[in-house]
Parts: structure tokens; C-alpha cells; sequence
């Protein structure tokens, strides 16, 4: 990579940072296509975002992506947010257009993309989201629009109320189950918390309620333990590496207006995961 006076920026605003995969997959589609635009993770400490988001214009930075633990509190310091955004209450990529700053989130559609990709339809579906995080945010946006019923579990009671709360003003069909047990009759069933994060974490619900006709996703973007056992009772897996891509991808082309290549990308992120 050749930085000149000329080189654009983009990058990554977290904390931590160094896990990040990030900048692997959006500096081989540069490359790739020729542009010049470098992507840098930045260690942001959350005392310092207000600081770091003045920076973006002050740099005249193309944009940001924000990850842990700035996708919410960086909202009230942007121009603009977009509705998507705005609902779901998290923001993941910032534009810098001449100097203002608009906020969007592409996780969601990111997980749509993965699910398409591996022939997984949502339409009519049972789906059952542990966690009712940011991330269950993002995607319980998408999955409800063609769900026949998206049920939220979260060991919090009150931010699982506050989720379904908030879709129900957009969606009826929304359910609130009483404990994790009860999705045994979904045909699809999301882990959204960091339980498979450490290695001895428990499992986030008891694997003997899988059944091979189901589909198990977890957004932890390796195989967790959760789909190992998903794997021996003969359901299909997901892992969270296809919507780290695709929300990559959708970001991309809010920065430069170019589609990236796919294939590159996906192609730095599983060199990445080898290292």
C-alpha cells in the first residue's frame, strides 16, 4: 500500500480494538480496485469519542465504522442520523459529507445478506433471538418485517420488554417467551450475546432443544460451541463471519459509492480468522 498526501481515510473507531478484522477485508477491496483509500483501526477510549468523531471532520476523514462500545453513545454527537439507525438505536458507519457527519446501520441488512447467501429464508418463519442487545436490535428490525412470529429472550428482563416494545409499534407479531426453553418450536434460533466469546462460557440455551430441521446462527463470528452442537443433531449452522462481511460491504458503498469485491473480502477475512 502506497500512502501519499492523496490517500483517503477511513477506519474503525473502538475499544478494543486489536481483534479486529476490519481493515483486512475493506484495504484488499482498495487494493483490489485500485482506489486510493486507506482503512486504520482507531483505539478510541469512550471518554475520547467526542474528540475522535471531531476528528473525522477535522481530518476530512471519508468515514468511520464504530464498533464496542460506541455504537450507541456516538448518535447524539452526529449531524444526522438515518431512520434505520435512529430505530434500532445504534449507529456502525459514519459519512463524512464535506463536513457533515450522517450515521447508518448496516448490521442488520448485513444478516439478511449472510441468510440469503446460505438459502436461508426468513419468510414465514418462527425465529426465536437470544439477547436483546444492540446486535438483536439490528437484526430483529429485518427478521420481524417477514416473520410469522419473532420471539426475544434475554436474561434482562426489562431490555427484552423495551425491544419488543419498540417493534411492536411497527410489527404484530412479536412474542415474549417466559425463559430460553421455549424455543424448541422455531425453525430458525439467533445467539446475539457474547455467550462462545471465552471458552468455557455456557452455552446459551440447552442444545438437546435443537432439531435437525431447524437453522442455528450465532453472530460470533467462528464456530461456537453452541454450533458444534447444533452440527451433531444435524442442523444447519451459521456463523456471524457472513454479516461482519456484509455489513462491511454495505459500508463500503456508503463511503465510496463503489460495490465492492465480494470475493476479496470474504476471501482477507478467512486469511484473517487462519492467523
Amino acid at each position: 500500500m502506497n500512502v501519499t498526501g492523496k490517500t483517503e481515510i477511513t477506519g474503525i473507531f473502538g475499544y478494543p480494538i486489536e481483534h479486529t478484522l476490519s481493515p483486512l477485508m475493506h484495504n484488499a477491496a482498495f487494493n483490489a480496485l485500485g482506489l486510493d483509500i486507506c482503512y486504520v483501526p482507531f483505539r478510541v477510549s469512550p471518554e475520547d469519542l467526542p474528540g475522535a468523531v471531531r476528528a473525522v471532520r477535522c481530518l476530512n476523514l471519508l468515514g468511520v465504522n464504530t464498533t464496542i462500545p460506541h455504537k450507541e453513545k456516538v448518535m447524539p454527537l452526529l449531524d444526522e442520523i438515518d431512520s434505520e439507525a435512529s430505530f434500532i438505536g445504534a449507529v456502525n458507519t459514519i459519512v463524512n459529507s464535506r463536513g457533515r457527519l450522517t450515521g447508518y446501520n448496516t448490521d442488520g441488512r448485513g444478516f439478511i445478506n449472510s441468510l440469503s447467501e446460505e438459502g436461508i429464508s426468513i419468510d414465514k418463519k418462527d425465529i426465536f433471538i437470544i439477547g436483546a442487545g444492540g446486535a438483536s436490535r439490528a437484526i430483529a428490525y429485518y427478521l420481524s418485517e417477514k416473520a410469522s412470529k419473532l420471539s426475544l429472550y434475554d436474561t434482562d428482563i426489562s431490555k427484552a420488554e423495551k425491544l419488543a416494545a419498540d417493534l411492536r409499534k411497527i410489527r404484530n407479531n412479536i412474542s415474549l417467551p417466559g425463559n430460553v426453553e421455549d424455543s424448541s418450536s422455531h425453525d430458525i434460533i439467533i445467539n446475539a450475546t457474547p455467550l462462545g466469546l471465552g471458552a468455557d462460557d455456557p452455552l446459551p440455551l440447552n442444545p438437546d432443544l435443537i432439531t435437525p430441521d431447524m437453522t442455528v446462527c450465532d453472530l460470533i463470528y467462528r464456530k461456537t460451541r453452541l454450533l458444534q452442537e447444533a452440527e451433531k443433531r444435524g442442523a444447519k449452522t451459521i456463523d456471524g463471519l457472513g454479516m461482519l462481511l456484509w455489513q462491511g460491504v454495505l459500508a463500503f458503498e456508503l463511503w465510496t459509492g463503489v460495490k465492492p469485491p465480494v470475493d476479496v473480502m470474504r476471501e482477507a477475512l478467512l486469511s484473517g480468522m487462519k492467523r
